[in-house]
């Protein structure tokens, strides 16, 4: 109990903000579980409400693969106090877009990208505290999604 006392009197000693976890998208259609592999963050979808597949994928062997377990938040690392940059795959347009997550509040985390680099836009996930018992549930553990993601380099 004095231990818990003194964390909270030394915010030094607190842990750090972080955007792992589980995550709804703003619309509540899908959740995203980011992970921290090797010191960048990854996040993949890990349930829709409607299962849908790659359709708009500049690669067409990839556009009739289901979108669960894609990766859609690609190797943000850290760009600042929490905020990170990276990559971002947008199914929707079938584009991998820079862009960058931050978190303002520890149950808020803001999605950004730009194309072209002058046209950004975004929008604010909330930290997801239930529960979504999916068969996706095994797919969505940090060893199995960082498996999947492309290495450094």
């Amino acid at each position: 109990m004095l231990l818990a006392i003194v964390a909270a009197m030394l915010p030094g000693l607190a842990s750090a903000a972080t955007p792992e976890g589980d995550w709804w998208v703003h619309d509540k259609q899908a959740r995203i579980t980011i992970v921290n592999c090797d010191g960048a963050f990854w996040g993949v979808i890990s349930w829709e409400a409607k299962p849908g597949v790659d359709t708009h994928n500049p690669d067409p062997s990839k556009r009739s693969r289901p979108m669960l377990g894609v990766p859609i938040i690609l190797g943000m690392k850290p760009d600042g106090a929490n905020k990170w940059k990276g990559t971002i795959y947008n199914s929707a347009f079938g584009q991998t877009v820079s862009g960058g997550i931050a978190l303002p509040k520890d149950d808020t985390l803001r999605i950004s990208g730009c194309i072209l680099g002058f046209l950004c836009g975004g929008e604010n996930w909330t930290r997801a505290s239930d529960i979504v018992v999916t068969s996706a549930s095994a797919s969505a553990k940090p060893d199995a999604i960082c498996n999947t993601v492309p290495g450094p380099g």
